[in-house]
Order: structure tokens, then sequence, then C-alpha cells
């Protein structure tokens, strides 16, 4: 079984116990720092889902990821898939990046990127291999800290300016809220603050170690995960994209 979350554990437990019974059972994947290797479509994830690389230089402290995979982007062999969930694609190489546009060029379903590209690493030629796919790709981005503000605000004009728009909901952005010292003022603000710079924010609730978010924050978050909580005179978004 490969487990994401530490806060499943328990759970997993439980369900491999059961199928011990039929053979041999094992727990791996990110909650217990198994390590990324090649990505094999099909394992563990829907169809369409495809990892490129593993690993991330940013070393964000509430990301395990670096930790997990290691503080460079290590590129993998690209298989085929529309949701790209890297840890940073855009701390690849440029061959690598654009071996991968090339093959999401030949994907049928609209392309998404819910693993986040880094807004301070999105470049212009990045943003012309956005827009080069059609129809127009989900970009995710992330305002986690103060320093990730500036760069977010560059980014989302870069791809506003390339045709994005705030009404298609197709520019979104994760926004930590909750972790120690953070208050529900705050994080309204900077969920505010990207829909003012044309993104669609998507409140992500910190959980420590033991998977427990800080009192009354999941009731608050449950206003600022869906689109058509956040905006719903537009709820259904902008369908000309």
């Amino acid at each position: 079984m490969s487990v994401t979350f530490s806060w499943d554990l328990p759970e997993s437990e439980r369900i491999a116990s059961l199928w011990a019974e039929r053979g041999p059972t094992e727990i791996g994947g990110p909650a217990v720092g198994t390590v990324g290797g090649v990505f094999e479509p099909g394992e563990y994830l829907r169809e369409g889902y495809t990892i490129t690389s593993r690993g991330c230089p940013e070393k964000c402290w509430f990301c395990a990821a670096w930790k997990r995979d290691g503080a460079t982007a290590r590129e993998l062999p690209i298989r085929d898939g529309w949701n790209v969930l890297d840890d940073n694609l855009l701390a690849c190489s440029e061959a690598h990046i654009r071996s991968v546009f090339a093959m999401l060029a030949r994907q049928t379903r609209r392309v998404e990127f819910t693993g986040g590209l880094h807004s301070a690493r999105l470049k212009p030629w990045h943003v012309d291999l956005l827009s080069g796919l059609k129809p127009r790709p989900a970009i995710w981005l992330a305002y986690d800290e103060a320093a990730d503000l500036e760069p977010f605000r560059i980014a989302c004009k870069m791809l506003l300016d390339a045709g994005w728009t705030a009404k298609s909901h197709r520019l979104r952005c994760y926004v930590l809220c909750g972790y120690p010292s953070d208050t529900q003022a705050a994080a309204e603000c900077r969920l505010r603050t990207v829909i003012s710079a044309g993104a669609t924010p998507m409140a992500m609730v910190y959980r420590g170690k033991d998977g427990v978010e800080a009192e009354g924050w999941h009731a608050w978050a449950r206003q600022w995960i869906r689109p058509a909580c956040i905006h719903p005179a537009n709820a259904a978004g902008d369908r000309r994209e």
C-alpha cells in the first residue's frame, strides 16, 4: 500500500492487516518516507496522473518533499499523462521541461498542473509553452509565505497577459493557512490578496506530524476550497477557455 499522508497511517495499517490474511502486505509511500523511484502509470495513482521529476530545491519548512526525495530536481523518464504532480517541475532543465510539454501536447484531455508551478521560477518561455497547450491548462501556483507574494503577483500578471482570466478559475493558488501563529483574519487577508491578483485561492490547512489541524480551521477553510463558494456569482467559470 502506498500512503501519502501520515495521518492516514492508522487506517492504512488496519486495511493492511486485513489484506495480510490473503498474502504478504507492505506499507510504503510518502507517509513513511519512501524515496520515490521511476514513476509507473497506473501504480497507486489514477489514470492520467504523471510524475516526471522528484525532489525540490526550495526547502520549505512545512514540506517533506525535499527531505524525502532530495533538495535537487531529479529528472525521471517521461510517462504520458495530463495531470502533472512533480514537486517542482520548473526546477528541471530546459530540455526536460520542453520534453514534458511535448508529451502534454499529445494528450486528449485538458492538462492540469496540480503539483504546482513555482512562481519565482516562472519565465516567459514557460508561459509560451503553457499558452501552446490547447485547451488552456489549469495552473496552480502557491502563496505560502510573505516572500512568495511578489513572485506570485508577477507570475499572475504574466499568465493573465497571456490569456488566462480570473473568471475561468483555471489560474489557481494554494494558500497555506492555520500554521502556528497564523490567524483566520490574516489567512483571509492572504486569500483575498490572491483574488485581487486575478487567481482563485484554495486554503490548505497546515497539519503537524500528528496530522491534527488547529481547532476551528477545518470548518473555516470549507468556504475557501471550492470556486463555487469563493465566486458564487460566477460558479460556472468562463467556458470560452
